[in-house]
């Protein structure tokens, strides 16, 4: 059954590069997958040989691997990606994961993120291009991942400027705040709140046909 689920994975990942190689989820998957694959003993069984063979035949298949090792497939993702949030964050992410000993490193990536004004403005003035859920998600990156406190704390506080309506970063403009003494709360939508649950079913809907799920836990994989 565990050799099941390795080729069952490795599959996973290759459908999620082909539909969309450069959705950061997909990066996560790839690296994930072959960062376990390459801390695994070294097969002793015919099994396992053979589970190892389909592995090696077919990795070349991943264009992103050719001559490469992970961190420079990383590397070369970030630079490629260097302008989004969410890409810097799943490359600092992986940093983390490949090379421990850049936690900081790997932090000061997402915080050096810049929120530009995208082309165009809204009915109130300039629209900037981070969503409000990509920076949630980040804040529980931090939060969780990278398990610094005070980084996330940091960053909340950024995005409650960002988001003034938001509940999640309780903004000035959030209901958490508007009965707050000396708050400077206005009645206006709540524009920045967290997305409700039925907005995150559809959104979530929109995944890569959730394929990413196959490849979300590979704590347990092996080959045996």
């Amino acid at each position: 059954m565990r050799k099941q689920k390795v080729l069952l994975a490795f599959q996973a990942v290759k459908q999620l590069i082909k539909l969309d190689e450069n959705n950061p989820d997909s990066h996560r998957s790839l690296i994930r997958f072959f960062h376990r694959i390459n801390n695994l003993p070294a097969p002793a069984t015919d099994s396992e040989k053979l589970i190892w063979n389909v592995l090696e035949a077919e990795r070349p298949d991943l264009r992103q691997l050719h001559g490469k090792s992970l961190v420079e497939v990383n590397i070369n993702f970030l630079e490629k990606h260097n302008a989004s949030l969410t890409h810097r964050a799943a490359a600092a992410e992986m940093m983390y994961l490949l090379e421990p000993d850049k936690k900081l490193q790997a932090i000061k990536l997402i915080e050096d993120s810049t929120n530009n004004t995208a082309s165009g403005n809204g009915v109130l003035g300039p629209i900037k291009e981070w969503g409000i859920q990509d920076c949630i998600d980040v804040h529980k990156l931090l939060d969780t991942v990278f398990a610094d406190q005070d980084v996330a704390n940091r960053w909340k506080v950024r995005c409650a400027e960002y988001f003034p309506c938001s509940t999640y970063f309780e903004g000035v403009k959030s209901a958490i705040t508007a009965h707050i003494p000396g708050s400077t709360s206005e009645s206006s939508p709540e524009n920045g709140d967290v997305p409700s649950p039925q907005a995150k079913l559809e959104g979530d809907a929109h995944s890569l046909n959730g394929t990413v799920h196959v490849v979300d836990d590979l704590s347990n994989l092996s080959m045996r």
